[in-house]
This record gives C-alpha cells, sequence and structure tokens, in this order.
C-alpha cells in the first residue's frame, strides 16, 4: 500500500492487520511512537505503569488548583513537539511568543536599574540579536564584544564532531574570554533552562547544538512557547483522544514487568494478568527502568545505561492574595530565583495570583524541607517584586523531581543508544537515547519518531509523509 492511499488514523487494512506493537511508556516519547505506528496501519497497545499519560510533564489537582508538577517551554525551532501539538489538536493552547523577548532582573543591581531584555529584531541571523545584546544591561561593553565573538566561534562548530562531547562547555567559554559575570548572566541563563545543568558541567557537544539551533540558525528559532492550559489537558486528555481516534488501546496502571523473545520471531509483553504477544516492542522508558526490560544481548553494553546520570528540578509555587507580576514570567539574576512564571490562568486560580518557579540543576535544594525552601525563597521574592511586599501568602508548596532529565555532563553522548537494538523487533525511545538533543519536550518526541521509523521499515509499513513533515521544517 502506498503512504498516498494509506489508512486514515484507526482503519486497518488486511495486510496490516496481523502486524502489531506495544509501546511500554506513556509519555512523550511513547506516545508519539505508539500515533505514528497506528498513523501507519499498525495495531498497537500503549501501556502506562501510572494512572496517566505525559510521563514528566503532567499535571495533578491540588484543591481547586490544578497544578503541573515543573514549568515546561519548548521552542520555535522545536519542530517535533510544534509537530506533536499539531497531531493531538493542541498548538492553540500553547502558543509561541510572535517574537522572542526575556525579561531579565538583576537583583545585585539598585532598584529602578534591575531590567534588562533579550529580544530579537527582524534581522537575519546574527543581526537578529545584535541590538539587544548591545544594549544588555546586565554586562560591561566589554563582556558584550566578547559575547559576540564566543558566538561566532561557536557557530563555526562542526556539531557532528565527536570530542565535542568530551569537553565542557565552561572551560571552552573560559578559553574563548568569556567572564564568570558573562557566563552567569547570559549563558547559563539560557544554559541551565535547557541542559538542566551549570556550564562547567554541560557537554560542549550539547551546549553548542542549543545555542546553535536556538539562537544562531534562523531569527525566530529561540522564540519561546509555553502551555496556557495544564499540562495534562495536553499531555494526558488530548493524547489520550488522539490514541483513541487512531485506534490504540491505551492502558494505564499496566505496569510491564518482562519483555521476552518468542521462537517464532515475536514478542511477550508481561502484565499482571495479561500477556500480550506482538510483532515489535518499543521500550519508551527511563534508561533504568529500560535497563531492567532489556532481554539479554539487546546492547553490547546494557550496563552503560546506568552510566547515564540524572539531575533534578525543583518547582517551588507560592499563590498570593492579590496580583503582583505583571508580566507573564521573568529570568532572574543575582539570587537563588532562576525563573518565575505566572500560573494562575493556566491553574484555574480565581482570586489573587500564582507563581511558579523552576529551579533546574537543583542538586543543593532538591531535598531541603519544605519549611526551609520557604524561608528561601520569599525573601528573594520580596526583593525580586516589590508587590509581593504586602501581599498575603494563600499557598506554599513544592514540586520535586530528583530524575527529571538526564545529566548531560562531558561524555554522555557514547552512552546514550539509537532506536535500534540487535535484537530484532525491539526499539527504544526516551529522551535520553541519541537524539542529538537534550533532556527536552523535543528530544522525548523526535526518539519516539526515530523508534516508530525503525520498526515501521522492519514491519513492512509504509513511513506516513505527516509524521516526518517537522524534519523538512527544521
Amino acid at each position: 500500500m502506498s503512504d498516498g492511499a494509506r489508512p486514515a488514523p484507526g482503519q486497518r487494512t488486511p495486510e496490516s492487520a496481523a502486524r502489531g506493537a506495544v509501546v511500554i511508556g506513556g509519555g512523550l516519547a511513547g506516545i508519539t511512537a505508539a500515533l505514528a505506528l497506528a498513523d501507519a496501519g499498525v495495531r498497537v497497545t500503549l501501556l502506562e505503569g501510572r494512572p496517566r499519560l505525559g510521563g514528566l510533564a503532567f499535571s495533578f489537582q491540588r484543591g481547586e488548583l490544578t497544578v503541573d508538577n515543573g514549568q515546561h517551554v519548548y521552542l520555535r525551532c522545536c519542530t517535533a513537539y510544534r509537530w506533536f501539538l499539531d497531531r493531538i489538536e493542541g498548538a492553540a493552547l500553547a502558543p509561541l511568543q510572535d517574537r522572542l523577548d526575556v525579561p531579565v532582573v538583576d537583583l545585585a543591581k539598585p532598584e529602578g536599574r534591575r531590567l534588562g531584555r533579550l529580544r530579537r529584531d527582524p534581522l537575519p541571523v546574527p543581526l537578529h540579536l545584535g541590538r539587544s545584546l548591545a544594549a544588555y544591561p546586565h554586562l560591561s561593553l566589554a563582556e558584550r564584544a566578547s559575547v559576540g565573538r564566543a558566538a561566532l566561534a561557536l557557530k563555526g562548530l562542526d556539531l557532528a564532531d565527536p570530542t565535542l562531547d568530551t569537553q565542557d562547555f565552561g572551560s571552552w567559554l573560559a578559553a574563548h574570554g568569556q567572564s564568570a559575570r558573562a557566563i552567569e548572566a547570559l549563558w547559563d541563563l539560557v544554559g541551565v533552562a535547557t541542559l538542566n545543568a551549570v556550564a562547567g558541567d554541560s557537554s560542549l557537544g550539547l551546549a553548542a547544538m542549543v545555542f546553535k539551533t536556538g539562537l544562531l540558525s534562523d531569527p525566530g528559532a529561540a522564540d519561546i512557547g509555553w502551555a496556557h492550559v495544564p499540562l495534562g489537558e495536553l499531555h494526558d486528555r488530548l493524547a489520550r483522544k488522539a490514541l483513541d481516534s487512531a485506534g490504540v488501546r491505551t492502558e494505564v496502571r499496566s505496569r510491564v514487568t518482562s519483555v521476552s523473545a518468542m521462537e517464532n520471531g515475536g514478542w511477550r509483553v508481561e502484565v499482571p494478568g495479561e500477556r500480550i504477544e506482538t510483532d515489535a516492542v518499543v521500550l519508551a522508558v527511563p534508561q533504568r527502568e529500560a535497563y531492567e526490560l532489556l532481554p539479554p544481548g539487546a546492547l553490547d553494553a546494557p550496563e552503560r545505561l546506568l552510566e547515564i546520570g540524572t539531575a533534578p528540578i525543583l518547582n517551588v509555587h507560592v499563590v498570593y492574595d492579590r496580583k503582583v507580576l505583571a508580566r507573564p514570567f521573568f529570568a532572574a539574576l543575582g539570587t537563588p530565583v532562576q525563573w518565575v512564571f505566572d500560573r494562575t490562568h493556566a491553574s484555574g486560580l480565581r482570586s489573587g495570583q500564582y507563581l511558579a518557579l523552576s529551579q533546574s540543576a537543583a542538586q543543593d535544594d532538591i531535598d531541603l524541607p519544605v519549611a526551609e525552601l520557604r524561608a528561601r525563597y520569599v525573601p528573594e521574592l520580596e526583593k525580586l517584586l516589590p508587590g509581593t511586599r504586602g501581599a498575603v501568602i494563600e499557598d506554599f508548596f513544592v514540586t520535586r523531581e530528583r530524575t527529571a532529565t538526564f545529566a548531560p555532563t562531558p561524555g554522555v553522548g557514547r552512552l546514550r543508544p539509537g532506536a535500534r537494538t540487535k535484537a530484532s523487533g525491539l526499539y527504544l525511545a526516551g529522551a535520553w537515547t541519541a537524539t542529538g538533543w537534550p533532556a527536552t519536550m523535543e528530544s522525548a518526541v523526535r526518539s519516539g519518531v526515530s523508534a516508530a521509523d525503525a520498526a515501521l521499515r522492519a514491519l513492512g509499513r509504509p513511513r506516513p509523509s505527516r509524521l516526518f513533515a517537522f524534519e523538512e521544517a527544521a
């Protein structure tokens, strides 16, 4: 059957009726793989151990509030995640900025002189950021000039060079004239939020990919988008609706206990109370869980999966009795606070204002008691936002993801496996696999596409052209 005559989602053809796949894991990687396989006419069962879909980008109820476990954003250059939003009919609920504009508040400066902005002009790269950088008040004139020179050097790096992964970004920046202040006020401002690590702890390869793609590829590449509704609306409700429409059997609270090869070349997947036999399996779970489920011989060195470190993200949630922040978000310098987002409307709060502080690379804070975190962050907010000083805190709580992402340390690239394993019919997906991206929603979706593509080739099914449309836009 040609791609042009492929069945609509949910429809089956005689030759595809016997071809099946099981996707293990209901995060973005697993949802993507399941949709891609189903759109190509494969019978798909999606198994998720949690009671919901969405992986580590989810929502929960706290009284009348609908709370995201963490603040997630994406960029215009995230073409795979944008495809995903389109596929689940959720793009309008997570819009992009018309043009990059990031308010940056430096607490170390006197009041009235604290605000700077990183924004782009409608000019070609690298001129699109020239005026913003030239006027950026948080760096000296000499530091601004040195940033421009480092950016040009970064643009010249070959992302295919494997030696980049062995170096750390911080040392490279220092060697290219970047002061500690420039790293804090610019490179880490962006890098910590995207890599979940400071420059000195980050692979040069991954950091170069982030900055080259986001800031030095296309004028609009770094425009920021985020969900204006709870993440669960996108990654659970709308995703499940799309899966249902595509004919995917979706089972939550179904934790897989084993995956094994059968003598006929197929696969057997065990869950409590059920044994599923299928033609292909996509393991779309965290690396440690993948290690536990992999059958012998599937990877040459499966223990490498356990060498992929993890990094935490802490989110601090503060509900005030009044509005204290006029803009949708801002980034901060000279304070433990990193990024602050207004989540009032998305959470369903009817009065007051709800702020979420997103704290990446939060190793020092992730296990602190709530009382200590309150004592640490509330005074910082009072310094950053004068309106909070007379406001009453209606609620204060934290969400912790201790293994939020894989750690982008130098050398991690050699540990990240591709979608294919040595076991025919068994594939890997997850932001931690070899997508070339750091641990982002974009990486997760790309991994699901790669796993589905590999499985479709092995199953002899056509590649749905609309699945790979994002590659043309990249």
